[in-house]
């Protein structure tokens, strides 16, 4: 098979080009991909087109595939459809808070390792965009002093918090619905097996543990400003059937924003992850 890697940004992102359908159902392709994955945080897929069933047999390849138990699809529970049509998705309600930097599955042990996307239809009116921020780059690149003091910093991260962002002003019942969702500490700096190390931001970061609100989300808003400089970021423009994977551990990730009454539709699967936040 013949294919082409293209570095994209400064810091972030990788396109493979020249491949389509069952042809990225190979070993060989998806550890291109993990490499890829490994060094530039995002790799992209123009016009893969894959069929749901190789959709999720390419993610095997990749690594465990978790099961959504909110999937689209009960023949293939490992798929999720990303839209704002209530219809199609139980999430459909929730999607606005992805407008905001976020990494999937802060408030668990272990969060997704990567997530696959691929565009079954886009909108018609160039909105639906999706942006990447590269924190493992934006640490590196922050002064030695700063990273010092970042070492030692641990956040609360909860879903209601993402949710203020949309609703700021919810009605109790509301409220108490987004707090059974358990809220997880983490330390802010994430430091790997290999002892390459992320910032774990967004908008699940509710506050820094032992400082006040106000310090806290002074810190954060600076540190979230930092990481999306455009040195660090790649914004993709969606394509009927590209496939993209990205590292959900050091990427920062949003949508940007689109109407419910969109065409945007998105398959998703997601790889289990493989590291406490520690």
């Amino acid at each position: 098979m013949a294919y082409t890697v293209t570095e994209i940004g400064p810091t972030t992102g990788v396109e493979i080009s020249g491949l389509s359908g069952a042809e990225l159902v190979d070993q060989d392709v998806a550890d291109v991909a993990l490499d890829a994955l490994n060094r530039r945080g995002v790799v992209i897929f123009r016009e893969a087109n894959l069929s749901e069933d190789d959709l999720v047999a390419f993610s095997r390849l990749l690594g465990k595939v978790a099961q959504l138990p909110l999937g689209g699809d009960s023949k293939h529970p490992e798929i999720q459809k990303v839209t704002r049509d209530a219809s199609q998705s139980k999430l459909a309600a929730y999607r606005e808070g992805t407008f905001f930097w976020h990494i999937d599955g802060t408030t668990a042990e272990v969060p997704d390792k990567a997530t696959v996307l691929m565009a079954r239809q886009v909108s018609d009116d160039d909105s639906g965009d999706t942006e990447f921020a590269n924190t493992y780059a934006a640490y590196e690149e922050l002064p030695a002093a700063d990273r010092a003091e970042l070492d030692a910093l641990r956040v609360v991260h909860s879903f209601a918090a993402s949710q203020l962002l949309v609703y700021p002003d919810p009605d109790p019942k509301e409220r108490a619905a987004w707090d059974r969702n358990p809220s997880r500490e983490h330390p802010l700096v994430w430091t790997r097996g290999s002892g390459r190390k992320s910032m774990v931001l967004g908008s699940t970061a509710e506050q820094i543990v032992g400082k006040s609100e106000d310090e806290s989300k002074t810190l954060l808003n600076r540190l979230l400003e930092w990481s999306t400089q455009d040195r660090f970021t790649l914004r993709h423009q969606w394509r009927v059937g590209d496939l993209v994977i990205w590292d959900n551990t050091g990427m920062l990730h949003r949508a940007c924003p689109y109407g419910e009454q969109s065409a945007r539709l998105m398959l998703r699967t997601s790889l289990v992850g493989e590291e406490v936040v520690q």
